[in-house]
């Protein structure tokens, strides 16, 4: 999105609290302060902060313990295991030689993740998953292997697994069956099918909705958010990404996260004071705060 775009105004708060299940305060602009009392304003109380690499993972937890209202989850996005195994993240060095890398490097960056997943404020692991969108067919083993392992980290240390999932729903499914998924499991921005929100519903796994939900060719999300159990429904942001519809192309924050409640709402045909009042719970109950 162009960095010079004009944020949306705020939309008309809640009524009832809500949380941002997801969002990366760390890739917004002004101060973590600033992003919180906005949200405040308009209803959205709590925030999940989510960690994407070693660097935002180790944000992500001493911004939650700084900020109340924040609370946050730890990993290595599916994206970033690959570049670790292969060396730099920019893939190549400018010498046109492969950065030291592998699974030694891997393993070392899953073993920090591990040790800040044992933090009491961070309260779940991820984003971690399968990403077929971005990686191709050569990242795929670094991709699973780090998703296993974060499963095992999720379950030893009893936190909620937040899964990013792009063009790899049957992989992902597969891996959580093989594995066992944790008691929590979230799907963060829910990008499947009715069909496979069924799946998710008799697993037990939570659906989180963004903004995207609201763009006109997402009519596959507005149905799969019709079949999801109402106790399974989160939303998020997934901010500054995903800005809802009438603001796609803008820059997204926690504070937008109304407009969503209301567009999930009239799919689910609910008042809005009902939907936001299941979030809230849902949310609290998934990431356990």
């Amino acid at each position: 999105m162009p960095s010079n775009a004009e944020a949306p105004p705020p939309p008309t708060p809640l009524r009832v609290p809500v949380a941002d299940s997801h969002t990366h305060l760390d890739m917004q602009s002004g101060t973590v302060e600033e992003g919180l009392a906005k949200a405040a304003s308009v209803g959205v109380t709590t925030v999940v902060q989510v960690g994407c690499d070693l660097k935002g993972s180790r944000w992500a937890a001493q911004t939650a313990l700084d900020h109340e209202a924040v609370h946050a989850t730890v990993a290595l996005h599916p994206n970033e295991a690959p570049r670790i195994v292969h060396g730099d993240p920019d893939g190549w060095s400018r010498q046109g030689a492969r950065q030291p890398g592998g699974d030694g490097a891997l393993d070392e960056a899953l073993a920090e993740i591990d040790r800040l997943a044992a933090l009491s404020h961070v309260k779940g692991v991820g984003e971690t998953g399968l990403d077929y969108f971005r990686t191709g067919p050569e990242g795929k083993a670094a991709q699973e292997r780090s998703f296993r392992a974060h499963i095992e980290i999720a379950k030893r240390h009893g936190k909620a697994l937040v899964i990013h999932d792009r063009d790899a729903h049957a992989d992902v499914l597969r891996v959580l069956k093989e594995e066992g998924a944790p008691e929590r499991t979230v799907f963060h921005c829910y990008s499947g099918d009715a069909a496979m929100a069924e799946i998710c519903a008799r697993a037990g796994y939570y659906m989180s909705f963004a903004g995207n939900m609201t763009f006109k060719n997402a009519q596959p999300l507005r149905d799969a958010l019709a079949v999801a159990p109402l106790e399974l429904v989160l939303v998020e942001t997934d901010a500054p990404f995903l800005t809802p519809a009438p603001y796609r192309g803008r820059p997204n924050a926690p504070y937008l996260i109304p407009v969503t409640v209301r567009a999930m709402a009239a799919v689910r045909g609910l008042d809005e004071d009902a939907l936001a009042t299941a979030i809230s719970a849902n949310t609290a109950r998934a990431f356990d705060f």
